[in-house]
């Protein structure tokens, strides 16, 4: 069980491509070898974008 504000302990930042935003923060999954890519809304953008993960 976890403890008491541990819920986003391990989390995943995506980052707009295009303008750089950081928008989305993300649970990180079990196997997070790789960095993840999606294809998300920015609103600075206003348009859907490739958002990547930070560091």
């Amino acid at each position: 069980m976890p403890e008491k504000g541990d819920k986003m302990a391990n989390k995943i930042v995506l980052c707009c491509e295009k303008c750089g935003a950081r928008n989305y923060n993300l649970p990180a999954p079990k196997d997070s070898s790789k960095r993840m890519e999606l294809k998300k809304y920015c609103s600075n953008c206003d348009e859907h974008v490739l958002h990547k993960q930070t560091r």
